[in-house]
């Protein structure tokens, strides 16, 4: 079967665009092939610094002819249903149509549409062309006076079409004034010659031979392997850089590593400014001692061409620029370790956070309020964590972080220890904003853990005082992240925290009025339960059994829910367990169609001289045993043996719908019997609602 192969060949494309990009060619040339009628076998997409390419294999050579029937409006139907009909099936005249007849519904009209099929070449070269005028860049630009829109200029494009064994056809369309051909260029500068390209295999070989590297997972590897080698034969290690990795090789065509020095002079700075800064100004790679772990004055750089000196010149440009760079950031550093960071504190207070929830000092007063009574809660010494909340924002106005915001919290970690804190109060510092991802590590240290805590409870609930709540897909203060925060927080140190108690603290020192704190508390408690269950999804739990547990009023301790999850998904996965929710269903369903025909809830315990059958008589008393046992262990927070007493109501049960019919003649009888149902329900929800229970 033919393949398909696209190039779209230009200046140089950002580096940040061109994955999406190559995604977004590939999503719709396959899309619009689909929707033709034209599957397809597999597709590939690659970018370069100068190039979108896009190999679409196994391609009909046409698509099939289709035959369509439309159903339209009645014989007899109003002028404009029947006009509508036309428009759509694309009819000139009702007489085109056919009468089909219904014995139900009588007479209608049908359209049958026929499409004859066509070649694919023909459909591709339609479709081209609006593709390529609606492609989703972030942004365009217009040069020379040509109309074309691209992300730089664009100068060819590639299309071909064809099976291996045959000559392939260019695919006949035009974008804007370029046409399409089959003819690219090499590298910018070391092989900028122009070659015909046939299909794909030979296209690839020869971009290899004229010195351009297609895919960029291969730039990448590349990059990665010669960087180590450079960095081992220095008895050094790289510092690895996921995204610097991936920024440099959408740099190059052909990745040339090189390794070049700074002055050891400027070890002084801390490691991640001095990394930071070669990064972002150079998109050099740092070197460190495998030893120490220090860093050492050494980097790496990728450069795009082969210099016929070995890079010499390009290191020495490189090492100039990082010199001047380097040395801003010492200057930054001096400065700012000159300046208390309590000396910043009244500067914060022209800083707005947000223009609903007062300043950068506001939240700073907040947090101090907040972490103070939170830190017995969490083990913390008080006037540590208050000392540390109202550092923390202090480095916010530090030049160091002002040039580079990334360094937040870290800087004010290194300015405190400079400056004689406590050891603690220097770690919450930096550990204030964290964990800020599923990966990032929560804080351990607990005057840490309780300014962490103030930092992000602080956050949800002024974000929540203001109603601006994440909605669907935007999140724009990244508030699904602070709870999950805090979630985490609380789960991998232990902690006992009454969260409604702490939310609703929280919230009454906002400067927003938040209104009705209850209704807010409560609303607040149904985000956590919610990011509670993506939370622990990972970890194999059931949403619903986190749904059973929250069910039951003041179950605001994640810590103990989620030991109450635990419990409970042992539980149910047991036979004892699956049957006890079978009979509990079948008990509340029972329940919920007796109470709508009497029109109100069975409530009371079951007189006990109404209880005739002996296994009426053994659930009642297994109830009362089973109900008192899981209370007491409940309250000793033993929820396996909470659920281990709850198991014993299993065979009673069972026996109890074996042996007795419910709805019995005698009015009083059946009230019992329905008193004792609800006591099984009332039982069970001493550990969780099992009606939230599913299957």
């Amino acid at each position: 079967m033919p393949d398909l192969l696209l190039e779209l060949f230009s200046e140089e494309i950002p580096a940040r665009m061109q994955r999406k990009a190559a995604e977004d060619l590939k999503s719709l040339v396959t899309n619009a092939l689909v929707e033709a009628g034209l599957p397809y076998e597999g597709a590939k997409a690659f970018a370069t610094p100068r190039r979108l390419a896009l190999h679409v294999a196994g391609v009909p050579v046409g698509s099939a002819a289709t035959r369509e029937e439309r159903k339209g409006p009645r014989v007899g139907a109003p002028e404009k249903a029947v006009e509508g009909f036309l428009r759509g099936a694309g009819l000139n005249s009702i007489d085109e149509a056919t009468i089909q007849n219904d014995p139900k519904k009588g007479d209608f009209y049908i359209a049958v549409i026929e499409k004859p099929g066509r070649n694919a070449i023909d459909i591709i070269a339609d479709f081209m062309p609006g593709l390529l005028k609606a492609f989703p860049w972030p942004v365009t630009m217009r040069w020379g006076s040509a109309p074309t829109r691209w992300i730089r200029p664009l100068h060819s494009i590639i299309a071909t079409f064809g099976p291996e064994t045959e000559e392939p056809d260019i695919v006949p369309f035009e974008f804007e004034g370029i046409k399409a051909g089959n003819k690219t260029r090499g590298h910018r500068f070391l092989a900028d010659t122009e070659f015909t390209v046939r299909r794909f295999d030979d296209y690839a070989v020869n971009l290899e031979k004229h010195k351009v590297v297609l895919d960029t997972d291969r730039r990448k590897e590349i990059i990665l392997n010669d960087a180590k080698d450079r960095a081992l034969a220095l008895g050094l290690e790289l510092v690895e850089d996921p995204g610097l990795l991936e920024e440099v090789a959408g740099l190059v065509e052909w990745p040339v590593v090189l390794t070049g020095s700074f002055d050891e002079g400027f070890l002084a700075i801390p490691d991640e400014a001095i990394q930071l800064t070669i990064k972002v100004n150079q998109k050099c790679f740092v070197l460190k001692d495998p030893v120490s772990g220090k860093l050492a004055n050494k980097l790496v750089l990728v450069s795009n061409i082969v210099a016929e000196d070995g890079g010499k010149m390009i290191v020495a440009g490189n090492e100039k620029v990082i010199r001047a760079r380097l040395a801003d950031a010492r200057f930054f550093w001096e400065a700012d370790l000159n300046t208390k960071l309590s000396d910043n504190l009244p500067k914060l207070d022209t800083v707005k956070f947000h223009e609903k929830l007062g300043s950068v000092g506001d939240r700073v007063k907040r947090l101090m309020a907040l972490s103070a009574e939170l830190a017995p809660q969490v083990g913390a010494d008080t006037e540590k964590a208050m000392r540390a909340a109202e550092l923390a924002k202090a480095d916010l106005v530090s030049q160091m972080v002002f040039e580079f915001p990334e360094l937040q919290g870290l800087m004010g970690r290194y300015y405190a220890e400079a400056q004689g804190e406590d050891a603690s109060v220097a770690v919450a510092i930096e550990d204030h904003y964290k964990p800020q991802g599923p990966s990032d590590r929560v804080p351990a240290d607990p005057v840490a853990a309780s300014v962490a805590l103030a930092e992000k409870l602080d956050l949800l609930t002024g974000f929540w005082a203001i109603d601006e709540k994440p909605t669907g897909s935007k999140d724009p203060y990244a508030l699904r992240r602070a709870a999950l925060g805090v979630i985490r927080i609380i789960l991998e140190n232990d902690l006992r925290l009454g969260l409604a108690e702490v939310a609703a603290s929280a919230l009454k020192k906002q400067t927003a009025d938040a209104g009705d704190t209850g209704a807010i508390v409560s609303d607040l408690l149904s985000f956590f339960a919610d990011r509670l269950k993506v939370h622990l999804k990972d970890e194999g739990m059931r949403h619903d059994l986190i749904d059973a547990v929250f069910a039951l009023e003041g179950q605001d301790d994640l810590l103990m829910v989620v030991k109450r999850v635990e419990a409970l998904q042992a539980f149910v996965s047991s036979d004892d367990g699956l049957n006890l929710a079978a009979g509990y269903k079948r008990a509340v369903n029972i329940l919920k169609a007796e109470e709508k025909k009497d029109g109100k809830p069975v409530t009371g315990k079951p007189h006990a001289d109404h209880l005739m059958e002996q296994a009426e008589i053994d659930l009642a008393a297994s109830i009362d045993t089973a109900r008192a046992e899981a209370a007491e262990a409940v309250s000793r927070e033993d929820f396996e043996g909470a659920m281990a007493a709850l198991s014993k109501l299993r065979a009673p049960v069972d026996k109890f719908f074996e042996d007795i019919l419910v709805n019995a003649d005698d009015p009083a009888l059946r009230m019992s019997r329905l008193q004792l149902l609800a006591e099984i329900r009332d039982a069970t929800h001493v550990v969780a609602d099992f009606s939230k229970v599913a299957g």
